[in-house]
C-alpha cells in the first residue's frame, strides 16, 4: 500500500486561503513520514473567527511562515504521479485547485479518492463518518484539526480498511469497495463522481 494523505486548514471560508497543509506518506503499508507546513495566506492578517475556533491557528502563528508558493515547491514533487487520499476530499481538492489557480502555480497530475466514502463502504451502519468518530472507533488517537495530524489519521484509516478487506494495494481496495478515483491534472479536475472541470491558464 503506497499513497499520500492530504489535509488543509484554511484562514477563511475562501478555498484559496490555506494556513496549514499536511501530508502523510504511506510506503509499503506504513505511515513512513508526516510533513506539516504552516502557511502565511495572501489574506493575512485576516482570519475568520469561525476558522480560528475550528483549528486554533491565528494570524500571529503564521506571520513568519512561508507563502503557499514556497510550500508548493516542496509538496508538489511528493504528490506528483501518486495516489492521494483525503477525508472529505471534495474540500481539500477544492482548496488545492483554487489556491493553485489563484496563485498561478503549476498543477500536478495525480489520482485521488475520499476516505469518508471508503469508510462508508467498508464499515456501513455508523451514525457518523467524520474523522473524529471514525478514528475513535478504530483507536486512532490524534489532535484533530491540525493538518499533519489529520492527514496521518486519514492514512491510518485507509490502512485499517486495507486490513479489514484483506487487500494490500490501493487499486484492489478501491475495486473491493466499489469506489472510483478522481483526478487532477494541468488540463482538468475530474471528481470521483465523473464531473469534469477544464483547467488551464
Amino acid at each position: 500500500m503506497n499513497l499520500i494523505a492530504l489535509d488543509f486548514e484554511t484562514a477563511t471560508n475562501a478555498p484559496d486561503s490555506p494556513c496549514e497543509m499536511g501530508l502523510a506518506i504511506v510506503r509499503n503499508g506504513e505511515v513512513s513520514e508526516v510533513r506539516n507546513w504552516l502557511i502565511k495566506p495572501r489574506q493575512w492578517p485576516y482570519f475568520s473567527p469561525f476558522t480560528i475556533a475550528v483549528h486554533g491557528i491565528r494570524p500571529e502563528h503564521v506571520a513568519h511562515s512561508p507563502s503557499f508558493a514556497e510550500v508548493w515547491e516542496e509538496a508538489m514533487p511528493l504528490m506528483q504521479g501518486n495516489v492521494v487520499v483525503a477525508h472529505n476530499a471534495a474540500f481539500d481538492m477544492n482548496v488545492l485547485r483554487s489556491t493553485l489557480l489563484s496563485h498561478r502555480l503549476a498543477l500536478p497530475t495525480f489520482s485521488y479518492f475520499c476516505s469518508v466514502s471508503l469508510c462508508r463502504r467498508v464499515w456501513p451502519g455508523h451514525k457518523g463518518y467524520g474523522l473524529g468518530p471514525m478514528c475513535a472507533v478504530h483507536g486512532i488517537r490524534f489532535a484533530h484539526h491540525r493538518a499533519g495530524n489529520d492527514a496521518e489519521a486519514a492514512a491510518k484509516l485507509v490502512l485499517c480498511a486495507s486490513r479489514k478487506t484483506g487487500v494490500s494495494n490501493v487499486d484492489d481496495l478501491l475495486k473491493h469497495s466499489r469506489l472510483k478515483c478522481g483526478g487532477l491534472s494541468p488540463q482538468e479536475h475530474r471528481t470521483p463522481g465523473g464531473k469534469v472541470t477544464r483547467l488551464g491558464y
